[in-house]
């Protein structure tokens, strides 16, 4: 072990060690609060001053998140929009957005602007580890060179790692303090400074033998979960067609202890994670001159299922004597999962999107997003909802009041089974 190893894991061990966040997101945030509440000093970077601010007051700004650990943050560390001072963190965790671009290709300057600021105030010691999500080899290919730049060499000089976030926003039973860390270092001395850091806050770090493979772990975790909603979205279909109902066969699919694991159908995918990485890995692959046909496949049938929920409005509609144009629609949450104020690549924007294009006069409904661009959440109410000529259940949250729905709305086009839990149903429920 190196001298620069030896200090580093010194000052982890004593909490001494000051963290420094990149990105205080659905990502960043969780990890700040982690290890603000396991003593130590934490430095957040983000380019938004008022979200800084808020950090600063302890303010939480995403709904999941709770005051006391935004509390814990401020009152072990601060925000702040100058990044300048990255040079006064031990340890550097980029947590940065990694989407694609309008031609579904990897938008990596979120990274490369992270990496240039890391660069400019990079000193001996630092250990500096990646985690958003990305192709195998970014660390390598697109961090290590701009932060060598300088003179420093990885692994000598600095330590590089990749740790790919595993965080799911609104699932309160795997918070990030329960969910192992796989953990790839550039070097050894990489991997164990990092192992050493992230022990403070995981229940267990699991090491790997290179940045690229706990890159690949991530995209293979996601991947899986897009592959297989994709295959229970084309089943949906195919089912429906036949006459057959695909929420009874998931249950009793469910009923067989091994070999099979329920997903379930919807009107796409949403969030910063799996309805993108199946085109990371496509795009890496082509770079080594091979395909991924399979899960190119499966991307493109998931990014389909709004146009066809949105065909089954219109025949839902056209069995009442009613045009999609001109009807009145209300969007049952437009978040991209239940219970969470995210929109991010949610399907109900691309809902939106479709719907008002074909002349439909669309309003939402989502206690969790208060306002979507120009547009604000319209309470529930009975005298309202019968006024709709649909409701389009598209986000499940458990908040909302699906009685009153069931009770008023004269047509419910539901995408998420909600509908089936309840006694009192007056609408007409057509499934989608």
């Amino acid at each position: 072990m190196q001298p620069l190893a030896e200090k580093l894991l010194g000052r982890l061990a004593t909490h001494e060690a000051v963290i420094g966040i990149v990105g205080l997101g659905y990502v960043g945030v969780p990890l700040a609060g982690a290890f603000a509440e396991a003593g130590f000093r934490v430095l957040g970077f983000d380019p938004d001053m008022e979200r800084v601010e808020r950090v600063n007051r302890g303010e939480s700004y995403l709904k999941h998140i709770p005051d006391t650990t935004m509390v814990a943050i401020a009152e072990r560390g601060e925000a702040t929009t100058d990044f300048g001072r990255l040079g006064e963190a031990d340890c550097v965790l980029v947590c940065v957005p990694t989407p694609l671009t309008r031609h579904r290709e990897p938008d990596m300057s979120y990274i490369q602007s992270a990496t240039a600021s890391i660069a400019a105030t990079l000193r001996r010691g630092q250990l500096v580890i990646l985690e958003s999500t990305t192709w195998p080899g970014t660390t390598r290919e697109v961090v290590q060179p701009v932060l060598e730049a300088g003179g420093l060499r990885a692994g000598a000089d600095f330590f590089l790692a990749y740790s790919p976030e595993r965080e799911d926003p609104g699932n309160r039973e795997f918070a990030l303090g329960r969910i192992p860390k796989v953990v790839g270092g550039l070097t050894d001395d990489c991997l164990m400074v990092a192992e050493a850091l992230y022990g403070n806050v995981a229940p267990t770090t699991v090491p790997v033998s290179s940045p690229d493979v706990a890159e690949a772990t991530k995209l293979m975790e996601n991947i899986f979960r897009a592959v297989n909603i994709a295959m229970v979205n084309e089943l949906k279909l195919v089912f429906d067609r036949m006459g057959v109902d695909i929420w009874e066969v998931i249950e009793a699919a469910k009923s067989k202890p091994f070999g099979y694991m329920p997903f379930y159908p919807g009107p796409g995918m949403g969030g910063h994670c799996i309805p993108i990485d199946p085109f990371y890995l496509a795009w890496r692959a082509r770079k080594f001159h091979t395909t991924a046909r399979f899960i190119e496949l499966a991307g493109e049938v998931n990014t389909a299922m709004a146009d066809n929920v949105v065909r089954r409005l219109a025949r839902a509609l056209n069995d009442d004597g009613k045009a999609l144009r001109g009807s009145r629609v209300l969007l049952l949450g437009v978040a991209y999962k239940p219970d969470i104020d995210d929109t991010r690549e949610s399907p109900a924007l691309r809902l939106l999107e479709l719907l008002t294009y074909k002349g439909a006069i669309v309003e939402y409904h989502d206690p969790f997003v208060p306002a979507l661009g120009d547009r604000r959440s319209v309470p529930l109410a009975g005298s309202a909802l019968r006024e709709y000529d649909a409701v389009f259940v598209v986000t499940d949250h458990h908040g909302v009041d699906y009685e009153l729905v069931a009770r008023h709305a004269p047509l419910v086009v539901d995408t998420r089974n909600v509908m089936a839990a309840l006694e009192d149903v007056r609408a007409r429920v057509v499934r989608a």
